[in-house]
C-alpha cells in the first residue's frame, strides 16, 4: 500500500509503530493500525447503492484495476515481501487458499461431483496457460471493499492481496454480479476500461468466474458455526453450482 501510495494512488496507509515496526504482536496478536479513507462503502452482496451509472461506475473500476497492476509491474518488492499465491496450486491445488470447497460437508451427492469435476477440469486448463497475465493483485475488489467519495473509487482491505491472475481479480468484483440484469452490460463495462492495459478474453473470464465461486464453499467450511454462516453457506453453494456447471458445460 505504501508503493501504491507513493505512486500516485489512493489507498490506505500503514503507520509504523513507535519502534518502527508496521506490526506489533501484543499477547500473541498481530497490530497494525491503517488510514481511513472517506467516501461510503458501494454496497453488500455485490449492490451498488445509489449508483445511477452503474456501467459508467464499473468501467471506472476497470481502470482503477489497470492502474493497479501496471503500478503493481512497475514496483520491484523487497526481499522480505511475502503473500499468498492465487495460482493453480492456490485455487484448485490439494489445499487451496480458502479451503478445499469439494469437501464442504453441506454438499449433496451430485453436487461434490460436479465441484470435484469443475476442479479437475480447470486445473488442466490451468497448466495449459502459458500467457496468462499473472502477478500483484488485491484478490478482493467486491463492493465492500470498494469506497466512493466524491464520484472516484478507491480499494480498501488488502488482507487477502498477493500473486494472482490478473483476471481472477477482474472475476472477484463480476461474480456478484451474475445475477444483475445487466450483467453483460456490466462485464462488457469492465473490461472495457481494464482494456487500457490488457484485452481480457471472454473464456478465460468465464474459468475464473467459476473458479472465484468455487472459492467461498471452501473459504466458509470453517465459519459454518458462525453467526450467519449457515445462511453463508448456502448462497456459496446456490450461487457456485450454475457457474461450475456453466463451465463444464463451455468445455464439452
Amino acid at each position: 500500500m505504501t508503493a501504491l501510495a507513493e505512486q500516485g494512488m489512493n489507498v490506505p496507509l500503514a503507520f509504523p509503530s513507535t519502534s518502527g515496526a508496521l506490526i506489533e504482536t501484543v499477547e500473541g496478536v498481530q497490530v497494525d493500525v491503517i488510514s481511513w479513507l472517506p467516501g461510503q462503502m458501494l454496497g453488500r452482496q455485490g449492490a451498488l447503492d445509489g449508483v445511477a451509472d452503474r456501467p459508467g461506475l464499473v468501467f471506472q473500476l476497470g481502470q482503477l484495476l489497470a492502474e493497479l497492476h501496471r503500478l503493481s509491474d512497475a514496483w520491484t518488492p523487497p526481499a522480505d515481501f511475502v503473500r499468498p499465491s492465487w495460482d493453480a496450486d492456490g485455487l484448485v491445488g490439494e489445499n487451496p487458499i480458502w479451503g478445499r470447497f469439494w469437501d464442504h460437508p453441506h454438499l449433496s451427492k451430485d453436487e461434490r461431483n460436479l465441484f470435484i469435476a469443475a476442479r479437475d477440469q480447470a486445473r488442466m486448463e490451468l497448466a495449459g496457460l502459458v500467457e496468462q497475465d499473472y502477478g500483484l493483485i488485491h484478490a478482493d475488489a467486491i463492493t465492500e471493499n470498494l469506497m466512493l467519495h466524491e464520484g472516484r473509487l478507491s480499494l480498501i482491505d488488502f488482507d487477502d492481496g498477493g500473486w494472482g491472475y490478473r483476471d481472477f481479480e477482474l472475476a472477484t468484483f463480476l461474480f456478484r454480479q451474475v445475477e444483475a440484469e445487466d450483467f453483460a452490460e456490466l462485464r462488457a463495462a469492465l473490461l472495457e476500461g481494464y482494456s487500457m492495459r490488457s484485452v481480457v478474453r471472454p473464456a478465460s473470464l468465464d474459468l475464473f468466474l467459476a473458479l472465484r465461486a468455487l472459492t467461498y464453499p471452501g473459504w466458509i467450511i470453517e465459519r459454518i458455526d458462525e453467526p450467519g454462516g449457515a445462511e453463508r453457506s448456502e448462497r456459496a453453494i446456490r450461487q457456485a453450482v450454475p457457474l461450475a456447471r456453466a463451465y463444464l458445460e463451455g468445455n464439452g
